[in-house]
């Protein structure tokens, strides 16, 4: 797929490409180069994070003026975490643009929620140095409208622990704990993996960049095979 094309997709049209060739590159492109140090969205991914959070805070402080800092930070959150940004890259189609390394493709690269969302951001970071805050916020206002809306309505709820700690516990305590089986992949892009345990029993597992990120995959799936479980 032609990444130029993407262009079209979001309907911003870039002053400097580079940029978005840049924000549609993966780490794993860096690896099967002959030259390490080649381009790669880390940094601009570091930069869209920064200005999302800023954005989405602007936004909620607002708009929603008589709410606490509490709900507001927690509003932030279920906006701003990855499954919230790979859904959005999902409805863009963003995999399907990404520059990425073989090996990470034929793993299924294209449809991880941790690519996927880290693009995005990429992107956002990209958009603010092409033509600054304004456009980057016009973009994430845009893009993120409905996901915006969910969560100031508590409908966005991407807290899959607290969630399954709510149902585990609604008739008593119940000991959950959350186990580190294994680490893989380079420093830079690590894949972390966690199983998950009630009394003993396991009853979910997940996997994700860093442990918060594995052990909520981990809640996750346990809510999802909640019916195959003594809750």
């Amino acid at each position: 797929m032609n990444s130029l094309d993407f262009q079209s997709v979001i309907d911003y049209k870039f002053n400097n490409i580079e940029l978005m060739h840049t924000a549609l590159t993966h780490s794993s492109c860096s690896s099967d180069a002959k030259n390490k140090n080649a381009m790669n969205n880390e940094r601009l991914e570091f930069l869209g994070d920064a200005f999302l959070a800023a954005i989405i805070s602007e936004f909620l402080f607002n708009k929603e003026k008589s709410t606490g800092e509490g709900v507001l930070s927690k509003t932030r959150a279920a906006i701003v975490c990855e499954k919230s940004l790979a859904d959005i890259g999902k409805k863009l189609g963003i995999g399907q643009y990404i520059k990425m390394g073989r090996g990470e493709e034929l793993t299924g690269g294209r449809n991880r929620d941790s690519i996927i969302a880290d693009a995005v951001e990429a992107v956002i970071g990209a958009i603010y140095l092409d033509r600054g805050y304004i456009a980057a916020k016009e973009f994430v206002l845009s893009y993120f409208n409905k996901n915006i809306n969910e969560a100031i309505k508590g409908k966005l709820n991407n807290d899959y622990k607290t969630s399954l700690q709510e149902k585990l516990q609604i008739n008593g305590d119940i000991e959950i704990q959350y186990t580190l089986e294994k680490e893989e992949g380079p420093a830079h892009d690590k894949i972390f993996y966690i199983r998950l345990f009630a009394d003993g029993k396991e009853i979910g597992s997940g996997s994700g960049k860093n442990k918060k990120q594995a052990e909520q995959a981990a809640a996750k799936d346990a809510l999802e095979r909640g019916g195959k479980i003594v809750f």
